[in-house]
């Protein structure tokens, strides 16, 4: 008996859930077969767990169609079909595809509302009624921008008059006065360098407030490389004036680059070494300027001292300065000193233009000048130059995406008794193609041509290396022109490590020998990012065009960028 009353609750309760529980379904209805197809085009819900959801359901409905015309749409009824179906009738009437909006020309523009509409007079304009909400969006939008950001604005006495036409009428309100930023405050690293305000963000005090442009143009403080931004803008306003506070922090600008590289000397088949140092200070003085130091000593007996300062927006102007000095020393036989000052001026955070004057100078060191061509000369040029950087602030291990540098120098190069035009060119680009998170192609293209009727052994390009075309000495390639291509396909094991191949080609011309010559480098490499900095280490063998391969022409490179 007790067994008999259990399975008799048991299959009352399964049964109440399952009705309780049953879908029910609804079918919408127009006044007619066509209002009907045009219902059934917008896809609404059919199938619902109760009453409240149907209603809900035929409320959406209705507001849908208002907004593609149907404004005078109505609910005929709802009624229960029976436990699972409901019907709703609604009656779609006139559908309006345009209306004409009058507005108040003294404080709206044509201009503003010619960004909406293609038909905009002196005191109405017209619209596509499904555009009004975007189109009302973009008014509001643009009053923003004006300096008031408080700004309301509707749709008022909207009628249909008689000649069957839907008017209304634009009203704008703006209670208060045109906001502009009284004041910057910076919190956090309170020394940043206010010209970078004014002259890199193009934010500065008596500015028309406009907060989207604001918060736009400060992501790009995370461009910087010596400051990072750790919070969104945020605005203060009061009765009289408007403050806007920037979130900054300080980060670590200076870094520490230098490598060893070793190969066996085909002469003597001793082990050599080689490497080179390269310090840069970043905005230690709070002013964004930038000091570069490198020292380069190779196997060939070549040494290399450079140092680089750049000043940005000098007396708060846009302009900055580049000084440089270079001084090349080749075994006894020659030294040339390079000097330049360039003005240059920063577009936008990534677009720069250079202009100014390179001076060179090179001596024989011969006691006896057994070679006509090192002799001793000046050179003075008029340099034009353009930059463009694009950072990738997501990746520790590749930081800049994409570069590109181009210069050009017309000047005249003075010998004893003679002088001679002459011009170089020069390019410099790379780019990242990140495939997805884990692999990605690194790509670079780099070329110089010296034009001049005559050549100077002491005046040639000096390439190869790893900053050049890798599996080659450093700087024992001289050339009147040259071109490389630097490939690399590199894969991430973890945000820290990557491993990578190398395929290098160049060409270049040797006016002075009078020779041609093809080059290939192949070889991997990985890099390591540690606590003290990026560990990186190639192997590479270098070859001409018609030489075999030879283990004894690889060369292994290690360097390590020191961050601090």
């Amino acid at each position: 008996m007790h067994k008999t009353s259990y399975l008799v609750i048991i299959i009352y309760i399964l049964f109440s859930f399952e009705g309780e529980c049953q879908d029910l379904h609804l079918k919408i209805y127009g006044e007619t077969e066509a209002e009907t197809a045009i219902i059934d085009s917008l896809q609404y819900l059919k199938k619902h767990n109760d009453f409240v959801s149907i209603k809900s359901e035929v409320d959406s409905l209705q507001n849908r169609l208002f907004k593609i015309g149907y404004i005078e749409n109505n609910i005929k009824e709802i009624i229960k079909i029976n436990d699972s179906s409901f019907h709703s009738r609604l009656s779609l009437k006139r559908k309006f595809n345009t209306i004409y909006i009058h507005y108040n020309n003294s404080v709206t523009d044509k201009s503003t509302l010619s960004l909406i509409s293609d038909n905009v007079f002196d005191n109405y304009f017209e619209l596509e009624f499904y555009t009004i909400g975007d189109a009302l969006n973009q008014i509001n939008s643009i009053i923003t921008q004006k300096g008031y950001p408080f700004s309301k604005l509707y749709l008022s006495d909207i009628i249909v008059n008689n000649k069957q036409k839907l008017t209304a009428n634009l009203v704008i309100e703006t209670k208060e006065k045109q906001r502009t930023i009284n004041s910057i405050e910076i919190k956090g690293y309170e020394k940043f360098p206010r010209s970078y305000l004014k002259h890199y963000l193009k934010i500065k005090p008596n500015q028309t407030f406009n907060l989207d442009r604001v918060r736009n143009r400060t992501k790009l403080l995370n461009d910087l490389n010596f400051a990072n931004q750790i919070k969104s803008p945020e605005v203060l306003f009061s009765k009289d004036s408007t403050t806007l506070y920037l979130y900054l922090e300080k980060a670590k600008s200076n870094n520490f680059d230098g490598f060893l590289g070793f190969g066996t000397n085909e002469e003597t088949n001793n082990l050599e070494f080689d490497g080179y140092l390269n310090l840069n200070l970043t905005n230690n003085l709070n002013f964004g300027e930038t000091f570069k130091l490198l020292y380069k000593s190779d196997e060939n007996d070549q040494k290399t001292f450079k140092t680089d300062i750049t000043l940005p927006y000098l007396f708060k102007s846009p302009v900055g300065i580049d000084l440089q000095l270079q001084i090349f020393k080749k075994d006894s036989s020659f030294t040339t000193v390079n000097q330049f000052t360039k003005l240059h001026y920063q577009i936008n955070s990534k677009h720069k233009i250079f202009a100014g004057i390179v001076n060179s100078e090179s001596n024989n060191l011969l006691n006896q000048n057994t070679s006509a061509s090192i002799i001793d000369y000046k050179t003075s040029y008029y340099s034009f130059a353009y930059e463009y950087l694009n950072p990738q602030n997501t990746s520790r291990l590749f930081p800049i995406k994409s570069r590109l540098y181009l210069e050009s120098n017309f000047g005249t190069r003075k010998l004893t008794n003679e002088s001679q035009k002459q011009s170089q060119f020069t390019i410099d680009a790379f780019k990242i193609f990140n495939l997805n998170l884990k692999n990605s192609i690194y790509t670079r293209v780099n070329s110089s041509i010296l034009n001049s009727d005559t050549y100077l052994e002491n005046e040639l390009f000096r390439f190869g290396g790893i900053t050049s075309i890798r599996g080659f000495e450093e700087n024992s390639l001289f050339s009147s022109l040259y071109g490389l291509i630097n490939t690399e396909y590199r894969y991430q094991l973890s945000n820290s490590i990557y491993i990578h191949s190398i395929t290098d080609v160049a060409y270049f011309e040797n006016k002075v020998s009078n020779t041609k010559e093809k080059l290939f480098g192949y070889g991997f490499g990985f890099g390591l990012l540690t606590k003290a900095g990026l560990f990186r280490f190639n192997y590479a063998n270098g070859k001409l065009e018609n030489q075999k391969f030879r283990l004894s022409n690889s060369k292994i490179h290690i360097s390590l960028t020191t961050n601090f």
